[in-house]
């Protein structure tokens, strides 16, 4: 057979337990107990959490994870039915009695203070599981991770009782060694295999290619990495969450196969296109299993294994493929999904979904037979055309309820998809939130919602087979206010009203319990975090979180103004900056201050930005150049302001750089960490996707584009002639890609005294 063509697009129990071994434990079982409790001590101890005055315990868990911690003499005991939980009781306790608070962006620890008496109830979660990451996570943020920084991450994820995280580091190993097994030349290998920043959408099928070479040192040392994180996992009492084959198989492949039941699915987001194998072909069943054997050859064998063979991409139902020759993918701005697929007969979509979804269950049990299978539920919501509640029925219908796991990752911006659905008809499922898009870094959630949220998901009498909680974020190191918030909820440990929730967090993040940090609060989370979902950071199909982001255009002045209250935000601001003499030596209080001044800063640059795109258009080149002044200005303070913060360019670039071996490693890895943050990829929409508050992409990157267009607004006002949008379009995008090209250095220059420099912006700002 011909290979068909088509197109398509792109966007159990379960409770993870060590449980205590009998009264007359066998030695293994006694050793197990033995290495979990090391485990967990061992995390206590690398955060700096007083290990030496906790005695852990292991319990079996029953039918819910918990923990019990008692304290007396300086002394605590914490009985927990896993490793994890048992760190969770220890810090959940400490964080209660202001002693610890542990952040991406730093922690606060009273080394030295007295553990208080506490006789506390048992803590019992209301989810089996608690997950956590997102296939995309480890594109925005974790491509230049070491051990060090793994370790950190699974240490703050066992504080935060977290027990089923992706584990998706290592697979380019096992992709190299199947397709070599299938007789791929390295040369084709290595062409088909993406940038390191950009690996996750190879392994969904998204892209191919783009960037390759990916160097072997890369693959070889994220081997070795991945079998550090799963030990540490593993030992910790986690469920590690595995990749397995979705089907999307090298071009090269594909062209030594033409008898196969190949697809060219569409070209996504502007890239080319990329190749499915039918999973009815008897190669897709080889190749899975396969690769599930190479991978536990060398990692292990897992119990859930992730396998998303349709992220952001229509399967094809009629047998040639024929039927989505177009077919566009949608989300909530353009829901314009699949129009065609949707039309064929239903008796025909349906029976063609059931028989991918069975075997794509099969092809995960036939190499690790007491598997699960994972997916993100994530395209049940962003193409609600396509997959109606009848395609969702067919598409589960065939695999056991009990070995399935459904990640539904969106409900703070795709609510109610579990309901349509009927709890997924029966599935296990996992219910939780995205919160961050592509690591970019507003500041923004909703406190309240997720309390009133998780609330009524547990009081819903239509909740099914709901197995768990999780954070779902495809960046990390921003707003860690809402991660805290939600895995508190999920321990059932939320204090009786979110302003109890935030005294405690308070206490313990600044050390001390203050009212007057309270009532700044109450005004910050209410400019702040009464906001589910950032809605400017996609606007007019354009990426950015901010209009300073967005790459310049004439309709920049119909911008929507951004979701919060900045009135009570600038008070909260205001009040947060009267406590300096008191909390000015804690660096937890000063990253909040540079944060929300930055934050109201960018939001302030959007509306002069705004204003003076108005005024050139109109021929006023003297408003025009006032307020492009007042750009520059508060562009370039609020990019020295933001070096006080643990991230910038500067790092990004710096960490990239630092894991390379070699020049040529180097070259690839700087390459890919600023096409990134810049201009990603594709011809589509994917430009500043990726866009960060972050000092030098401000000053670098973001100003001299908008420089440039009100350079050319200026001189087209004065011509009195109309601005040529399309030409200054081609130019910004030469722009774009010459700076992602360039290897200029960047280094981060941190302000002397943040707190004054923030206070000074505001002032600034003011007037």
């Amino acid at each position: 057979m011909a290979l068909l063509v088509a197109t398509a697009m792109a966007t159990t129990a379960l409770a993870a337990c060590a449980a205590s071994p009998p009264v007359n434990p066998a030695p293994a079982a006694a050793r197990a107990e033995d290495g979990g409790i090391a485990a967990a001590r061992g995390v206590l101890a690398r955060l700096g959490l007083p290990a030496d005055r906790f005695d852990l315990r292991l319990a079996p868990a029953g039918a819910q994870p918990f923990y019990h911690v008692e304290a007396a003499g300086g002394r605590a005991t914490v009985t927990g039915s896993s490793p994890v939980a048992a760190v969770r009781g220890a810090y959940a306790y400490l964080n209660e009695a202001g002693l610890a608070s542990i952040n991406w962006e730093g922690d606060r620890i009273a080394q030295d203070a007295a553990l208080p008496d506490h006789a506390g109830e048992r803590i019992a979660s209301p989810f089996a599981s608690r997950a956590y990451l997102n296939t995309c996570t480890y594109g925005y943020t974790t491509p230049w991770w070491d051990w060090g920084r793994w370790q950190r991450e699974i240490d703050w994820m066992a504080v935060n009782g977290i027990d089923m995280p992706l584990a998706l580091e290592g697979q380019e190993y096992i992709w190299r060694a199947l397709w070599q097994e299938q007789g791929l030349r390295d040369g084709e290998i290595a062409a088909s295999m993406s940038g390191a920043a950009f690996l996750p959408w190879q392994r969904m099928g998204n892209i191919e290619g783009y960037m390759a070479p990916l160097p072997d040192g890369w693959i070889d040392r994220k081997r070795l990495l991945q079998k550090q994180i799963l030990g540490r996992m593993r030992e910790l009492g986690m469920s590690p969450v595995l990749p397995a084959f979705s089907g999307y198989v090298p071009k090269a492949f594909a062209l030594k196969h033409p008898e196969a039941r190949i697809y060219r699915m569409r070209a996504w987001e502007g890239f080319t296109e990329t190749y499915w194998l039918d999973p009815s072909d008897p190669l897709f069943a080889q190749l899975a299993k396969q690769f599930l054997d190479l991978y536990t050859r060398e990692y292990g064998a897992g119990s859930h294994y992730l396998l998303d063979a349709f992220n952001e991409m229509v399967p094809p139902i009629a047998q040639d493929g024929s039927d989505v020759s177009e077919a566009a993918y949608g989300d909530s701005t353009a829901n314009s999904a699949a129009a065609e697929a949707a039309q064929l007969p239903p008796e025909m979509r349906h029976a063609r979904l059931a028989a991918y979804g069975e075997r794509l269950y099969h092809s995960i049990t036939a190499a690790v037979p007491d598997a699960t299978w994972v997916m993100q539920g994530w395209l049940f919501g962003a193409d609600k055309t396509f997959w109606t509640p009848d395609s969702v029925a067919a598409f589960l219908d065939r695999v056991p309820d009990d070995r399935m796991l459904i990640l539904d990752i969106g409900n703070d911006r795709y609510p109610g998809v579990w309901r349509d659905t009927d709890a997924f008809n029966g599935k296990q499922w996992i219910y939780g939130y995205v919160h961050n898009y592509g690591g970019s870094n507003p500041v923004y959630g909703d406190l309240d919602f997720y309390r009133q949220d998780q609330a009524a998901l547990l009081d819903s009498a239509g909740r099914g087979a709901v197995a768990g909680f999780g954070m779902f974020p495809e960046g990390l190191h921003s707003n860690s206010i809402n991660y805290a918030l939600n895995y508190d909820l999920a321990w059932g440990a939320g204090e009786a009203s979110t302003a109890a929730w935030l005294r405690k967090w308070l206490a313990a993040r600044y050390g001390r319990d203050l009212p007057a940090a309270q009532a700044a609060w109450a005004d910050l989370a209410a400019g702040t975090l009464q906001t589910r979902y950032w809605t400017p950071r996609w606007w007019e199909n354009r990426a950015g979180a901010y209009l300073l982001f967005k790459r310049p255009t004439a309709d920049a002045a119909e911008y929507p103004t951004a979701p919060g209250d900045r009135v009570a935000l600038r008070r909260g601001l205001a009040q947060l900056l009267a406590l300096a003499p008191e909390l000015g030596d804690e660096p937890l209080y000063r990253h909040d201050v540079v944060e929300f001044t930055r934050h109201l800063a960018l939001v302030e640059l959007d509306e002069r930005i705004s204003g003076a795109v108005t005024a050139y258009a109109a021929g006023d080149v003297a408003a025009g150049d006032r307020l492009a002044a007042q750009v520059a200005d508060f562009t370039m303070r609020t990019d020295h302001l933001l070096g006080a913060q643990p991230q910038s360019l500067a790092s990004w670039i710096g960490e990239a750089s630092a894991y390379a071996a070699n020049p040529i490693e180097e070259q690839a890895y700087v390459r890919a960490a600023r096409a990134q943050v810049s201009v990603w990829g594709g011809e589509g929409n994917l430009a500043d996707y990726a866009s960060k508050a972050w000092q030098g992409l401000l000053a670098g990157y973001y100003l001299p584009r908008w420089n440039h267009f009100f350079a050319a607004q200026r001189a087209a006002a004065l011509a009195g002639r109309p601005l040529d949008d399309a030409a200054v379009h081609q130019e910004l995008v030469a722009l774009d890609r010459a700076w992602a090209a360039s290897d200029d250095a960047v280094v981060q220059q941190r302000p002397t005294d943040p707190v004054a420099e923030a206070r000074s912006l505001l002032e600034r700002i003011d007037r």
